[in-house]
């Protein structure tokens, strides 16, 4: 099996049983019929691509998104779910823990990124300095597409 071929492959078949499952329509699998349900496929194909081919720096990104999305599947269909900016730095963390299972490297961003994710979902009286961190938040997620365009921006014109 071509190493770059994993990849798509876990993907399209990904993909397609997701789409037949859709058109066979069982009851027991309504609520997967979402698009967090492809954010949980294309992060899941990564993560296969990642630990079958040993190209571990897919390791990173199928945990981001994979995370990202059990996050927005469980906000539509739990009402337990924890909907706080916390979470998205907890996935980031567990990222960084997985990327280190494999690389050795990134164990300490991911336990500065697993406290401050703690502190912030779990302490009810925070300090009046953690505020900034709640209004940059705020304001991300009221602009989040300009965040995109200027990461995909600054991607698309370094020229590294």
């Amino acid at each position: 099996m071509k190493r770059q071929n994993v990849f798509i492959g876990f993907l399209l078949v990904g993909i397609g049983a997701y789409f037949l499952l859709r058109q066979l329509q069982f009851p027991i699998l309504t609520d997967f019929y979402s698009w967090p349900s492809l954010l949980i496929i294309i992060g899941v194909a990564f993560l296969s691509h990642g630990y079958i081919s040993n190209d571990y720096k897919n390791l990173f990104p199928g945990t981001i998104i994979l995370g990202l999305g059990i996050h927005f599947h469980g906000l539509n269909h739990y009402s337990f779910w924890i909907d706080h900016w916390g979470i998205y730095t907890l996935i980031i963390a567990i990222a960084f823990f997985i990327r280190f299972q494999k690389s050795k490297s990134g164990l300490f961003p991911g336990l500065i990124l697993l406290v401050i994710s703690i502190f912030a979902i779990f302490v009810p009286d925070k300090p009046s300095w953690f505020n900034w961190i709640d209004q940059a938040i705020a304001s991300i997620i009221n602009f989040w597409p300009i965040v995109l365009i200027v990461v995909g921006g600054y991607m698309l014109f370094n020229k590294k």
